[in-house]
This record gives structure tokens, sequence and C-alpha cells, in this order.
């Protein structure tokens, strides 16, 4: 920790943004989120955004959540990744009332992560579930104080998965998360060797809320999309703004015009920035609509619902673009290790690998669209 960290109390989201510019370097080299850096996450309210108010949550609205996340993002990918999965409050409700109301009403800053695929087959044992197998992607696990695992259970039909719910200690994580991108989310696999899950702690992925609260009824899998593709929004973000302050200031070593003034960055640049605004519009009205009609008639109209799918997928593959378009524009200088337009263009384009808002959900989106076979759980 470096002489700009604080303590919880006194962060504020621009001071925890500086705090993580300045030590994005480290977060690679470590592969994941440190500690006091998730401890600044809960005290800006990124894990109780979603958790209700009797429970000492914020009770946000979804475009408030991503615009959060979106501002994280803008400072680091791999940041604004991890604080994402603030959205787990979310999924958790479809648990047991008294199971939700004995995490959250205990802290309702609770750090969850998970990895669901693929689900092991759990057996019934005095006490619960038995869970043993090993789960990849587990995004944020090293600073999690609660782990979840996708099981199965003999005799169980559900296309969704179901998860079992641990507590970190139960479980081992072995670190095996080395990319180019996302570098430091952290995305490990996670372990677990015949730990007893009691049945009240285990919840269907996606399933009907237990709670009437109604961001419990909002889209879960579409809320799972946007909070993933807003990523993608802050990084382009973040790549045209270094793009735009090093254009403006740099003399060029050849005696050319600066890159402000030439014709090919400035045409370029204006496609970037109306690529990302046009996508940041989409996402966020969809949402605003989605958000709207859950408050004024308790649901979600089906073209909305696929909407929002849709829009996420277009925001994280648009955020993605605009990115790679700040890089061509940084030139030769931009593929220099660690540069930031480097980096940028590929944490974006790994964003934009998801399942939720990758190559696939354009096709189910497709077929939704046009009224035909969707896949389970689409959208």
């Amino acid at each position: 920790m470096d002489a700009l960290s604080q303590s919880p109390a006194d962060v504020t989201l621009e001071s925890l943004k500086a705090e993580i510019r300045s030590r994005r370097h480290e977060f690679h080299q470590l592969r994941h989120i440190p500690i006091d850096i998730v401890r600044q996450f809960q005290a800006i309210g990124v894990y109780r955004a979603f958790v209700p108010e009797r429970f000492g949550g914020d009770a946000l609205s979804p475009a408030a959540f991503c615009r959060l996340i979106e501002e994280i993002a803008s400072a680091d990918a791999s940041a604004g990744w991890v604080a994402s999965f603030g959205v787990s409050a979310t999924y958790l409700a479809a648990l047991p009332k008294e199971t939700y109301a004995s995490i959250y009403s205990k802290d309702p800053n609770t750090v969850f992560a998970g990895g669901l695929f693929p689900p092991q087959l759990a057996k019934r044992v005095p006490g619960g579930l038995e869970v043993t197998g090993r789960w990849p992607w587990g995004s944020g696990v090293m600073g999690a104080s609660l782990v979840g695992a996708g099981i199965k259970i003999e005799g169980e039909d559900s296309p969704l998965p179901r998860t079992a719910v641990m507590p970190r200690h139960a479980v081992t994580v072995d670190e095996t998360w080395d990319t180019v991108g996302l570098r430091a989310t952290g995305s490990h696999d996670i372990v677990a060797n015949k730990v007893v899950v009691p049945e009240e702690w285990t919840f269907i992925r996606g399933g009907k809320p237990e709670m009437d609260d109604p961001i419990f009824h909002y889209p879960a899998m579409a809320l799972a999309a946007q909070v993933l593709a807003v990523v993608a929004l802050g990084t382009a973000r973040a790549a045209l703004d270094w793009l735009s302050e090093d254009a403006t200031k740099r003399a060029s070593i050849t005696g050319a015009p600066s890159p402000a003034a030439r014709g090919y960055i400035q045409t370029g640049f204006a496609r970037a920035e109306g690529l990302l605004s046009g996508a940041r519009a989409g996402f966020y009205d969809a949402i605003e609509e989605g958000w709207q009609q859950m408050l004024e008639k308790g649901e979600v109209d089906r073209a909305t619902h696929i909407r929002l799918r849709h829009a996420a997928s277009k925001a994280a593959e648009d955020g993605a673009e605009a990115a790679r378009l700040a890089f061509v524009m940084g030139g030769s200088d931009a593929m220099m290790s660690g540069h930031p337009l480097g980096r940028c263009m590929i944490d974006a384009a790994c964003v934009a690998q998801h399942a939720f808002i990758g190559a696939g959900s354009w096709q189910a989106a497709g077929a939704a669209l046009l009224g035909q076979p969707v896949p389970p759980g689409y959208p």
C-alpha cells in the first residue's frame, strides 16, 4: 500500500479512482485487487448497493449502480470488473428469506464471489449437501467472505444452475488466473473438498426471489449482463480521455503537427466518441425504461427485457471497438508493453468476450427479436 491509501472512513469515489490509477501496475503484478481496495469498495457502497435499506443497504437503481461501476472501470478495468460483483446481493435474494437476512443484517457490505460452471454433483448427507469440485472464473474471490459454487442435485430438473454458498475459509483458491486482459480480477479456481452446505444456503441462480423488493424482480440475467458490459464503457472512456490529453500536449519528434491537429486523428476521435456516446445512450435508456416498468407495473415486458440484453451486448462491443480505435490513433507508441491504450484495448476486448455479452449473445438477441427459440435463461 502506498502513501495515497486512505482509511475506509475517508474514502470517496474520486480518491478511490486516484488510488486505483496509481496502483494499477501493482494490481496486475498481484493478479487480483488487494483487500484494502475491496475495503474501499465497501466504504463507497459497492457491495451494499442493492441490499434493501431494512438491512442497512442503499437500495440503488440498476442505472445508478452501473454508473458507479463505469466510474471505477474508468480508473482500471479489472477494478471495475471486481466491483461489478456487488450485484451479487440480487442473486442471493433467491436464498430463503431467513438466510438472506442472516447475511445482510449482520453485514450489508458482505462480499460474495463464485464460479457456477461446470456444476458439480452434490450428494445429500446429514446436515445438508456435500460439495466437492473445482470451479474456474472465480472473479474477486481473493476479497470475498462468502463463496458460491455451481452444483447439481440428483433428481432436480432445472435449466438454471443451483449455487451452494460457503464461507470463504471453507474452500481453497488455486491461483490459476494468468491472462493478458482483465489480469487483476483474480478470477482463480475455487476448490471445495467435502464441504457440507445446509440446503437453506443454496439457491437457483436466476430463480424466483424470496422477497418483494423491485430490484429482486428486475430481470436477473439482464442485470448480470449490464454490470459487466458497463466495464467496457468505462474502459473506453479511459482510453479516449488518455488519447485526448496526450494528443493535445504532445509534439511530434519529426516536426509534424501535434496529434490533435492531424485530420485523421480528428476524424477517428470523433467517430470513437460518437460510437461510445451512442452505446451509452442506448444502454442507459434501456435500463431506465426497464426500471420504470418495474416500479410502475411490477414487471418488465418481454420486448423491453430483450432490449435490456441486446443493449448490454451492444455496449460491450462498442466499448471494445472505441478502445481499439483509441489504440490505433495512439500510433507506434501504443505498442509498448504496459501502454495505457494497449491495456485499455485488451481489457475492453476481454469484457466483450464474456458469454453473457459475447458473440453468442447476438444470435440469442436476434432469435428473440424474430420470435424464434432462444437458449435457456435468455433474455
